[in-house]
């Protein structure tokens, strides 16, 4: 097992907090217009929690001890302390309230409701929103990200395909649902995209092709594109060109956009008919030399950036995988593998960073087959230890 990376799921920090029943939710169908159901504010971070560092987990394991020591799910309850979330459906969406990992908590958005909940360990997931999306295709509810000033503003982003376009709209407390960004285009596939905060002041919006990879690489298209984006939807201060939204192009079928929470490269991942790949992003330069790639198409989701470590998850192959770099962003090892079976929870695809040591995760067992546990989907909490090697690169 020396090849597979270090892995421990929410130890010191849950390992003190009761598991507590987790809901079960009723089928609704999306309302006709968007409402706030729950109103939000920024979590104020608790003191830490100095204790020991818990139980294992090692090689992949997906639980604060080991697998055999965990019972499992009763239903909708699960006892497995990194969990914060259970019985939702195809989480793709996933974004990580401010805190400093004591008390872990998240927006997380199914795909093919529209519903965004609230989750975290010491209270049953709530509907905070539910925007009305089309998810007869392989778009839907996409992406989630707080706002630059969340802080300030307290408003959510999503990204969201409906039965016209994909876009970008904004939640705010106590209001309706506000396009902000429209027209990106859609079709019968290619929709799939990702949505992030790139800790700089503005957001990032990874869009599919729809279908065409001729609009990916026309500059007067938002479809193939990672676009970056104030609030208000139009080209972000520092973009390679002041009037055009576009950071880069050539996009199939992205599924996770990320950036480091200080300073650091962007990274997205992508589907090609060759291999799924992870691109590191050179702003005004389109993407064409993956800066990993994986032929056996294993699913490459959603991804997190540490300054130590790339992130990916991997919705087919039901794993994560972590690539070690060095200083200057480059790669000094092959990707080593996290949460795969048994000690997993499946298939991950939504994946967004609290801090440098913490993420938070989403499962999309129920679309991808499984196999499924009774609390299924979830949202869980995972501790990430950076880790300096792995095997060299071919």
């Amino acid at each position: 097992m020396s090849g597979l990376a270090r892995f421990r799921v929410l130890a010191a920090a849950c390992a003190a907090l009761a598991v507590s029943s987790c809901a079960t939710f009723t089928e609704q169908p999306p309302p006709p217009s968007w409402h706030q159901e729950v109103p939000l504010t920024a979590q104020a971070a608790p003191e830490p929690d100095t204790g020991g560092s818990g139980g294992g987990g090692g090689s992949g394991g997906g639980g604060g001890a080991a697998p055999e020591q965990i019972p499992p799910p009763d239903g909708c309850k699960d006892f497995n302390p990194a969990v914060l979330g259970t019985c939702l459906d195809t989480v793709v969406a996933v974004a990580a309230l401010p805190g400093d990992g004591t008390n872990p908590t998240a927006l997380v958005g199914e795909r093919k409701t529209g519903r965004v909940l609230l989750v975290r360990h010491d209270s049953d997931p709530q509907v905070f929103a539910t925007i009305p999306v089309d998810a007869s295709t392989d778009g839907g509810l996409m992406g989630l990200a707080l706002s630059p000033n969340y802080v300030e503003d307290q408003l959510v982003f999503a990204y969201i395909t409906t039965k016209t376009d994909n876009r970008l709209v904004r939640i705010a407390p106590g209001d309706s649902a506000k396009p902000v960004l429209t027209g990106i285009p859609r079709g019968a596939s290619g929709n799939r995209g990702s949505l992030a905060n790139d800790h700089n002041g503005a957001l990032l919006v990874a869009t599919g092709n729809a279908g065409s990879p001729t609009a990916a690489a026309d500059p007067n298209s938002l479809a193939g594109k990672v676009l970056r984006v104030t609030g208000e939807g139009k080209p972000a201060p520092g973009n390679p060109t002041p009037t055009s939204a576009v950071l880069t192009s050539g996009l199939q079928s992205p599924g996770g956009v990320c950036a480091p929470l200080s300073d650091g490269p962007i990274w997205v991942t992508d589907r090609t008919p060759a291999a799924d790949v992870l691109y590191r992003i050179t702003p005004g330069k389109p993407l064409t030399t993956p800066a990993w790639s994986w032929p056996d198409h294993p699913g490459a989701a959603g991804c997190a950036a540490t300054q130590q470590l790339v992130w990916v998850a991997m919705s087919n192959a039901g794993h994560l995988q972590n690539i070690p770099q060095a200083p200057d962003g480059s790669f000094t090892g092959k990707p080593q593998i996290a949460l795969a079976a048994p000690g997993g929870f499946g298939k991950i695809d939504g994946l967004d960073l609290m801090t440098e040591q913490l993420a938070v995760a989403g499962t999309v067992n129920k679309q991808a087959g499984g196999p499924l546990v009774s609390s299924d989907d979830r949202a869980v909490a995972i501790l990430v230890q950076p880790q300096g090697g792995g095997g060299s690169a071919d």
